[in-house]
Order: C-alpha cells, then structure tokens, then sequence
C-alpha cells in the first residue's frame, strides 16, 4: 500500500513539477512579448510626434530658401540631428526610379527616361525603413515619339494606336485626359 501511495504521490509531484516549468515558460514568453510591444508602442510614440513635426521642418527649410539667416540654419540643423538620434531619414527621390511604396507623384514631365524622379516637391521620411511621410515627387515620362523610335521603325498606321494602353499614352503625352 506504502508504494502505490508513493508512486501516486511521485507522479502528482512530476504533474505538479510540469505544470510548473509550463507556467514558468509562459510567464517568460509573456515578459518578453509585453518588451517588444512597449518597444512598439514606443517606436510607434515616436513616429506620431515625429510626423507632425515635420511640416515645421518643411515650413523652416521654404523659409531658409527665401532668407539667409544663420539661425535659421543653426535650427534647421538641430531639427535634423534630433531626426537622426530618432532614426528618421529622408526618402531617396531625385534622381531615383519611382518607387510608389517611397514616393508619390504629384506631376510628369517628358524626359528622357520613363519613371525617374526629375523634382522634389516636398520630402519625404522613413524611420526604421518604414515610411512617416512618401516624398511627393514629379516624374519623368518618355513622350510618345521617343517610346517609338526606341520600338523600330514605324508602322504604316502609326497614326492609329493599335492598343487602349498606346492610346491613353498618346492622349497622356497630348495632355488629354485619360478614359
């Protein structure tokens, strides 16, 4: 009698020892999920603090075009060195290929190659490689002539588009609407 107690009494401490490792496992899992969301939540703060700080940025930089003055540069600079120490940088753009997770068009202009940034409107942001604010951006497009002279030759009906793509191209480089 002696052994089957003992041997009941072991196998409730063994259950007892694994309900212990298993909730000493989870409340570790939890200790680290709750640090990464409290470094979520702070990144995330951040961001939104950031974000609306930065039309003051672009509002100081239109003023330091109009007006040469050195503290207006001094401050400009400490509101890019704060930028960094929070890791926001700016969104490559000009000369860049359009990107429209990084940039948003706002304009095209005929160039000589199809979806390169020609302008930056205004700048754009990221922080962690997540992007705050797109730069907006004007776009470069080849005009219609220049898209058929690198095509070959031209067709007899080369008046006449052969497709609805070819024809909203056409109407783009004329600046009609597009249907």
């Amino acid at each position: 009698m002696k052994t089957k107690k003992a041997t009941d009494e072991t196998k409730k401490a063994k259950q007892l020892e694994d309900q212990l490792k298993r909730a000493l496992a989870d409340y570790h899992n939890l200790e680290k999920r709750i640090e990464e969301e409290r470094k979520l939540l702070t990144a995330l703060s951040s961001a939104i603090v950031v974000e609306k700080f930065l039309p003051v940025l672009d509002n100081l930089q239109n003023a330091q075009k109009h007006l040469k003055d050195e503290g207006l540069e001094i401050v400009i600079k400490q509101f890019r060195d704060i930028l960094a120490t929070e890791r926001v940088e700016e969104v490559e753009a000009e000369g860049a290929q359009f990107d429209p997770n990084l940039h948003e068009a706002t304009g095209v202009e005929q160039g000589e190659n199809d979806n390169l940034v020609v302008r930056v409107v205004r700048k754009g942001y990221k922080i962690n490689d997540k992007v705050l604010r797109p730069a907006q951006v004007v776009v470069s497009r080849k005009s219609v002539d220049q898209k058929a002279a690198a095509k070959g030759p031209l067709r007899s009906e080369a008046s006449e588009p052969r497709s609805d793509d070819e024809r909203e191209e056409k109407a783009a480089a004329f600046g009609e609407p597009r249907h």
